[in-house]
């Protein structure tokens, strides 16, 4: 007689619906939130021409279901994604997307400096397994730094000659820019192309646009007038 041996129950792990999204802790500082939105903004006009990817900042990133059971939800200030569906989410859920995050940017402040120097980037090296980590202090901008991973550890990444960090998984660069931001004028972090284009806010693209509409029109009125001056009515034309 042949024994049958019971199929064991296994749980499959849980969806991002059924894991908490927010903590409800703000961020250290407006300085901070700004930082965040800046970087955001930025990339979204290089989002937009794109298939793929996708971008966020202060969400849940979950890679284990110890961290699920240890509570440990924090998740990074900013961080994008390549190769992966243009959608909402709740929360990052590493075992459904099938990847972690290409590059993670941590805002430093006194209450987490220590941890996204240490405790924070070992996550992001040996459990994430983040191919770019920075991090970047909104008031004191020369405590900035990158890592590359190579050969499962994080190497320091060097500046280029214009003071840059490149980062490849993206085929964009880290800059510092001095200027206003909501009203704000300090250094800020942003993203600008590898030929040194800044990727434009929203506003800035309104802005952009509002002075081409403005230059055609001046052109316009000017050639109106020059057509007067010949005795031609440009209405007639």
């Amino acid at each position: 007689m042949t024994s049958v041996v019971p199929t064991p129950d296994i749980t499959p792990p849980p969806t991002q619906d059924e894991l908490p999204c927010d903590d409800g802790i703000p961020m250290e500082s407006q300085r901070h939130k700004m930082q965040m939105d800046l970087l955001l903004d930025t990339l979204q006009f290089w989002l937009d021409q794109r298939e793929d990817g996708y971008i966020s900042g202060n969400m849940f990133v979950y890679f284990s279901t110890r961290q699920i059971r240890n509570q440990d939800f924090r998740g990074p200030d900013f961080f994008a994604v390549v190769g992966v569906p243009k959608k909402e989410r709740k929360s990052w859920v590493v075992w459904e997307e099938g990847q972690a995050p290409n590059v993670v940017i941590e805002l430093l402040s006194d209450s987490t400096r220590n941890e996204d120097k240490t405790w924070k980037k070992e996550i992001y090296q040996n459990q994430l397994r983040v191919p770019e980590y920075f991090w970047y202090d909104p008031f004191n901008p020369e405590d900035w730094a990158g890592f590359y991973l190579k050969g499962g550890e994080y190497e320091p990444l060097e500046r280029d000659r214009n003071n840059r960090y490149i980062s490849h998984e993206l085929g964009l660069a880290l800059v510092q820019w001095f200027g206003t931001y909501k009203d704000v004028e300090t250094v800020w972090l942003r993203w600008e192309t590898l030929e040194g284009e800044l990727l434009p806010t929203e506003r800035e693209l309104s802005q952009q646009a509002q002075q081409q509409a403005q230059q055609a029109q001046q052109k316009n009125e000017k050639l109106a007038a020059k057509l007067l001056e010949l005795g031609i009515d440009p209405d007639e034309l």
